[in-house]
């Protein structure tokens, strides 16, 4: 077990996070996820990365939390002895939308409790954990994949906080890419674009249009499944000499267009 590599996804219980838990197994990582929900709740999302015969750990926790990250991370080690890849995927988005002129205090701590706060602690916690990785495990190189969106740097100002916090993701990324580097961390960024997942179920119909329309150069949705082979890229060791890269997977939605 000490030589299997270990990949530790938040918010992988659904959705984006899911299907880079998948992939990573396929890949050959042992998979340890963390998520709010219940293990019962998300079992079905489960079956098929289980079914890979990798090992496997899920915990019920909440990246907000101090002690949850701490309990998660010591539960990985005690099991795994190690963490090779740390995917920060957790995210929320806004419960209502609301022009940034009306936007209320609670849902700006909602959004950046969770997207921007737990990310940056729980990126701080591993990257600690790593460290004393590459002084104790010959040939470890462990990386940081951060999840942000293309609303890093695109207005929404119906979810300024959604928005807000997606930058600090990149920041994020750049402090730890270069904070980290002393020690052959890399840290790394995807922006999805306009992905099918919940999250974007109850704006389908806008979405459909835009696309149509010719929003994104490539014309159709981005699934879960483009974001993992992303991640795959980054975990396969094939960029050892970058670091604080982003890799947009928009269809196209970056390029500015005339």
């Amino acid at each position: 077990m000490e030589n299997q590599k270990i990949a530790f996804i938040t918010g992988a219980a659904r959705g984006i996070g899911n299907a880079i838990a998948l992939r990573l197994a396929e890949d050959g990582f042992g998979i340890a996820i963390m998520d709010v929900a219940d293990e019962e709740k998300a079992s079905a999302n489960m079956v098929r990365i289980k079914e890979t015969g990798r090992p496997f750990l899920y915990i019920k926790g909440d990246i907000t939390s101090d002690k949850s990250r701490r309990e998660a991370v010591d539960r990985i080690m005690d099991k795994f002895g190690r963490i090779d890849v740390l995917v920060n995927d957790a995210g929320v988005a806004p419960r209502v939308r609301m022009d940034i002129l009306e936007t209320t205090e609670e849902s700006m701590d909602f959004v950046l409790g969770i997207n921007l706060k737990g990310t940056f602690f729980m990126t701080q916690l591993v990257s600690n954990v790593m460290i004393r990785e590459v002084r104790e495990i010959e040939g470890i190189k462990p990386i940081i994949v951060n999840i942000s969106s293309m609303s890093a740097y695109t207005s929404s100002v119906q979810r300024g906080e959604y928005c807000i916090s997606k930058a600090g993701i990149s920041m994020i990324t750049t402090l730890f890419a270069d904070r980290l580097s002393e020690y052959g961390i890399n840290v790394y960024e995807i922006r999805p674009g306009i992905i099918m997942t919940d999250m974007t179920a109850t704006v389908k119909g806008k979405y459909d249009k835009l696309i149509e329309e010719g929003i994104t150069p490539i014309k159709r949705w981005g699934y879960p499944e483009d974001i993992a082979k992303a991640v795959s890229v980054f975990c396969s060791g094939m960029l050892e000499f970058s670091t604080g890269e982003v890799i947009n997977v928009d269809g196209g939605f970056h390029i500015q267009r005339l």
